[in-house]
């Protein structure tokens, strides 16, 4: 993968693992062909915050994470897909849930194409619509406990 290359510092496992988890959340953000500033400032803060990857690196594995979503899609939205499935822990892939549906209503609203796309990518790595929605609620909650632990600033 591009990705893991242009990460040569890291080990060629951690290297994959990233790579695999920055194209799912892409994949999820291009769902309904559009990438807005605010899905990419939402999937460089959680790459940020989940990886030891300086500003920059994080920056260039959204760039090309992006790009790769919206130009092989496809079989190979599957197999990256796959692959973190099989290096990765259910903790990694509840965190990679989270993480998509928070890309997703990055902008305010998840769209219908973008809510089936991260059904589909649970149904890869594991889980059940049940589970999901179950996440979705509680993601939501967190969301606007944030939002009004903000307002009180």
């Amino acid at each position: 993968a591009l990705i893991a290359q242009k990460l040569e510092s890291l080990d060629e496992q951690t290297a994959h693992f990233l790579a695999s988890f920055a194209y799912v959340l892409a994949r999820v953000a291009a769902a309904d062909l559009d990438v807005d500033a605010a899905e990419e400032a939402a999937m460089h803060r959680i790459l940020l915050a989940s990886t030891e990857l300086d500003d920059e690196q994080v920056r260039l594995v959204v760039e090309i994470a992006h790009a790769q979503a919206a130009e092989e899609g496809g079989t190979e939205n599957y197999l990256a897909t796959r692959e973190f499935r099989d290096h990765s822990s259910r903790e990694q892939r509840v965190r990679l849930l989270r993480s998509l549906l928070q890309v997703a209503a990055a902008d305010g609203h998840v769209s219908e194409i973008e809510s089936n796309e991260i059904y589909s990518i649970a149904e890869e790595i594991g889980f059940s619509p049940a589970e999901v929605k179950a996440l979705r609620v509680d993601v939501r909650q967190q969301a606007a406990a944030l939002n009004e632990a903000g307002k009180d600033d």
